[in-house]
C-alpha cells in the first residue's frame, strides 16, 4: 500500500476525497489530513507519505508554495497531485515546473482521479524499487535486489507490482550463456534477448528484467504461468527457446534452468540451483539445456585425470608426436565427460598440463611468452565456454608448444652436436657409447643418434668405429703392440670383437693389415 496525505483547508473537501475512492483497491491508504501547507510540511516529514494531494489555494502556505518548500528543503520527496477550483493556466504552468504529477479541477471526477492514481502506482512501484536496489536502473538491478536481499513481504509485492507480475505464482530462474568465443562484454546481447523473450512468451508488456553477469551470462526470472500457457513439454519448450535465441543472436547458446518455486519470494532458491547447474556444463557436453531438477541429483568429480595421461602427454609433446598427443588430449577430454568433472577440476587439469609444457620449454632454454596462444589458454574461461571450444584451443596450443620445443631442440642441437663430435674425437679411445654420451650432454639417446646422422651423414657407431680402426691402423703400422694391446688402446674391451670389427671395415684382419704394411705375404 502507498500512503496518501490529503491537504485542503476545507474539511468537507478532505472528507469528500477520502470517501470518493476505494483507495485500497488502487494500492493506496490515507495516512493523514492537513488543513494548510505549513501543517503539511511537518506531517510529510513525520508520516513520509508516498503521495500528497493538495489544494492549490490555502491559507498560511498554499499548494504551490508547499511543493516548492518540499522540493527544495524536504528530506522526504513524495509525489504531488494538485487540486484546484480555478482553471488558471498560470497555476498549471507553475505546477508543471515543479514536476507535479497531475492537475485536477474541482469538483473531482472519480474516474479521472482513479485513472491518475493507477498511473502513479506504477511510478511509485518503480521509485520504491529503485530505492531498494540502491537507485540503480531497474532493468539492471531488479534481479540483484530479489536474489541478494532479504526482502519483506511488502517489498516483494512492490517488486511484483513494478514488474506487473503476481507475487504468489510459480517461477524459475533461467541462466543464459552466449558461447561466442569473445571476451566478456564485447557484445551487448540484451536487446536481442529481450526481443526473443517478448516474442516467444507473448507476455504483452510483462517485464522480464535481464541480469547481466560475467562470462557472457544473462539471468532472468521466468513466470511459469507463461510457460503453462504454451502447452508444451518443458524440455521441448526450453530447447525451442534456445534455438530461437541462437537464431536471433547468431551464436551458440546454453540454458541453465533452476528449480521451480511457488512464490516470487523463493526465487533466490531457484537462482542458487541454476548456478549449481553451471557446474555440470562439462558433464553433459551434448546438452545445451540443463535442468536443475535433473542434473543436481548426480555427483561431480573434483580431482585430476589419470597420472599416466599427464606423463604421456608431456613426453609426446617433447618428442613432437602430433597424432599421439592429439589422441592423449582426446582421452583427457573424454575423462572430463565420463568421470563427470566439475569446472574447477577441468581447470586444474588444464593448468597442470600447461605447467608441464612450460617446464619442458624452459629446460630447452626457451621462453613460453613467445607462444601466441599462451595468454589465450591462461585465461580460457573468459572465452571458451564448452568442451568443444576448449579442446580446440588446447590442441592448437599444444601443437604450437611442440613445434616450438622441436625448434629450440634443433637450435640447441646445432651447437651441441659440434661439441659432442669434438668430445668423441677426443675420447674415442675410452669406453664410450651413444647412451653414455647422451647422458653426459643431457640429451635423449635416440634423438642424439638421429641428430648425429642428420648432421654428419653417418651413424654414431659407424663414426666411432672408423675413428678406432684408423687409430688401430696407425698403431699396427708404427708399433709392434700385440692385438689385445692395440684393441685396448683404441677403446675395445674385447680383442676378438676388435678383430671382427676391423675386418668388417677393412676387409682384412689386423694381422693381415700389419703384414701387408711390412711387405709380408
Amino acid at each position: 500500500m502507498y500512503k496518501v496525505l490529503i491537504v485542503d483547508d476545507e474539511i468537507f473537501v478532505r472528507k469528500g476525497l477520502i470517501n470518493l475512492m476505494d483507495w485500497a483497491s488502487l494500492q493506496y491508504e490515507i495516512c493523514g489530513e492537513a488543513e494548510n501547507g505549513l501543517q503539511a510540511i511537518d506531517m510529510i516529514e513525520q508520516l513520509k507519505p508516498d503521495l500528497v494531494i493538495a489544494d492549490i489555494r490555502m491559507p498560511v502556505l498554499d499548494g504551490l508554495a508547499l511543493i516548492k518548500r518540499v522540493k527544495e528543503e524536504g528530506a522526504h520527496q513524495p509525489l504531488f497531485i494538485i487540486v484546484s477550483g480555478y482553471h488558471d493556466f498560470s497555476y498549471a504552468q507553475q505546477a508543471l515546473r515543479y514536476n507535479v504529477q497531475d492537475y485536477i479541477l474541482k469538483p473531482v471526477d472519480e474516474e479521472e482521479l482513479a485513472s491518475t492514481l493507477r498511473k502513479l502506482a506504477s511510478t511509485l512501484n518503480q521509485k520504491r524499487l529503485s530505492i531498494l536496489s540502491g537507485a540503480r536502473p531497474i532493468t539492471e538491478s531488479i534481479l540483484e535486489t530479489l536474489l541478494q536481499s532479504e526482502l519483506s513481504e511488502q517489498s516483494i509485492d512492490q517488486i511484483a507490482g513494478a514488474l506487473q507480475i503476481p507475487a504468489a505464482s510459480p517461477y524459475t530462474y533461467m541462466l543464459l550463456e552466449v558461447q561466442d568465443l569473445q571476451p566478456d562484454g564485447m557484445t551487448n546481447y540484451v536487446p536481442a534477448i529481450e526481443r526473443v523473450m517478448e516474442k516467444f512468451f507473448d507476455h504483452h508488456g510483462t517485464t522480464l528484467p535481464i541480469q547481466v553477469r560475467d562470462h557472457n551470462q544473462y539471468g532472468m526470472i521466468i513466470p511459469l504461468q507463461l510457460i503453462s500457457g504454451l502447452n508444451n513439454d518443458r524440455a521441448e519448450l526450453f530447447n525451442r527457446l534456445r534455438q530461437q535465441l541462437e537464431k536471433e543472436l547468431e551464436q551458440t547458446v546454453a540454458l541453465y534452468v533452476g528449480e521451480s518455486v511457488e512464490h516470487l519470494k523463493e526465487i533466490a532458491n531457484s537462482y542458487i540451483s541454476a548456478n549449481h547447474c553451471l557446474d555440470y556444463k562439462f558433464v553433459e557436453p551434448s546438452k545445451s539445456v540443463l535442468f536443475a531438477e535433473e542434473v543436481l541429483k548426480t555427483s561431480l568429480y573434483y580431482f585430476d585425470v589419470d597420472e599416466e595421461l599427464h606423463s604421456k602427454l608431456i613426453d609426446q609433446v617433447e618428442e613432437n608426436q602430433n597424432e599421439a598427443y592429439e589422441a592423449t588430449i582426446a582421452a583427457m577430454f573424454e575423462q572430463f565427460h565420463t568421470k563427470r568433472f566439475a569446472p574447477s577440476a577441468v581447470s586444474n587439469t588444464i593448468t597442470r598440463s600447461l605447467i608441464g609444457v612450460i617446464n619442458s620449454i624452459r629446460q630447452m632454454e626457451g621462453d613460453e611468452e613467445e607462444l601466441d596462444l599462451l595468454d589465450e589458454l591462461l585465461a580460457w574461461q573468459r572465452k571458451y565456454r564448452n568442451l568443444t571450444q576448449l579442446q580446440h584451443i588446447y590442441v592448437q596450443f599444444v601443437q604450437q608448444a611442440a613445434a616450438y620445443i622441436a625448434q629450440k631442440r634443433s637450435e640447441q642441437g646445432k651447437g651441441s652436436i659440434e661439441k659432442i663430435k669434438k668430445y668423441i674425437d677426443s675420447h674415442y679411445k675410452e669406453n664410450i657409447n651413444l647412451k653414455s654420451i647422451a647422458a653426459k650432454f643431457y640429451m635423449n639417446s635416440v634423438y642424439l643418434g638421429q641428430l648425429f646422422r642428420k648432421t654428419y651423414g653417418v651413424y654414431f657407431n659407424e663414426y666411432l668405429l672408423s675413428l678406432r680402426v684408423e687409430e688401430a691402423k696407425r698403431l699396427l703400422r708404427q708399433t709392434d703392440m700385440r692385438m689385445y694391446e692395440v684393441a685396448e688402446k683404441v677403446g675395445f674391451q674385447n680383442a676378438d670383437y676388435f678383430v671382427t670389427q676391423f675386418e668388417k671395415l677393412e676387409k682384412l684382419t689386423p694381422t693381415d693389415y700389419r703384414n701387408k704394411m711390412l711387405g709380408k705375404k
